[in-house]
């Protein structure tokens, strides 16, 4: 979970259904699961590529979502800032012992992110690189304000834009950078359509070819809500809903 500074580094499904929630994307992603050691609270489960931990998941009754964990070098300077900027606080500074202190915020436009400092102790085996399958390939924001929230990460994270794309009626389609120097960006920002009720960070997981994981989201109960569709750079992208309701994307170089 070594990730430098201002990046994500880490993803989250909160869920109902923990069980198969984690049989749909071991079989649509290519992930395999292992649960963390349990003091009795809420269990943790982590989904692998490989030997390699890529995101997380838990149970959570009445909320269910992906969310993104944001990597800071102090959680609770970083809250202040959040707070005084006009994000909210959602979940104190939490230390789990051994591995990480996180706090559950959101942005001044209601969309929720973690931010979390590793401990240095803890074990980070290196990770694959996107676009190799099972890895988390875009990070995509949907907000009512995008000058306000590209001013907010910036100041936050030091996120720079990159350009803008014009999607006519959908309106900007906004690319920007969180210091890897990647041609396209590490993602993308736009207005959020009317029919999503908050704001929202939306994730998509690179797969090996669109069809096929369509067809593997399909026969796991998913929903395909939008897509395949091509997109610049040669990618093709979908975006749908798992069997619990959770919204998730994916994306590929191949159809």
């Amino acid at each position: 979970m070594f990730t430098p500074k201002g990046k994500f580094g880490w993803y989250e499904l909160m869920t109902s259904d923990p069980v198969a929630a984690g049989k749909f994307y071991s079989e649509v992603v290519g992930w395999t699961t292992s649960e963390m050691p349990s003091d009795g609270g809420n269990p943790y489960t982590v989904f692998n590529l490989g030997n390699v931990g890529i995101a997380g998941m838990m149970a959570m009754e009445g909320h269910s979502a992906w969310i993104g964990y944001i990597s800071v070098d102090d959680v609770d300077a970083h809250i202040e800032k959040i707070v005084e900027a006009g994000g909210k606080l959602w979940k104190p500074a939490t230390d789990v012992p051994g591995m990480l202190r996180f706090a559950v915020v959101s942005d001044p436009q209601g969309a929720a992110f973690v931010v979390f400092t590793p401990n240095p102790a803890m074990p980070s085996p290196e990770r694959p690189e996107s676009p190799t399958p099972g890895t988390i390939g875009w990070h995509e924001l949907y907000t009512t304000d995008l000058e306000a929230a590209t001013e907010f990460y910036s100041t936050m994270f030091g996120w720079t834009k990159l350009n803008d794309m014009d999607m006519g009626p959908m309106g900007t389609y906004r690319l920007f950078d969180q210091g890897d120097n990647k041609p396209m960006g590490d993602g993308g920002m736009m207005l959020k359509s009317p029919q999503m009720p908050v704001s929202a960070w939306g994730f998509y997981f690179n797969v090996g070819a669109i069809g096929a994981a369509i067809q593997r989201v399909q026969a796991g109960g998913g929903t395909v809500l939008n897509g395949p569709m091509p997109v610049p750079g040669g990618g093709w992208i979908m975006q749908g809903m798992d069997p619990q309701g959770v919204m998730f994307s994916l994306v590929s170089n191949k159809e």
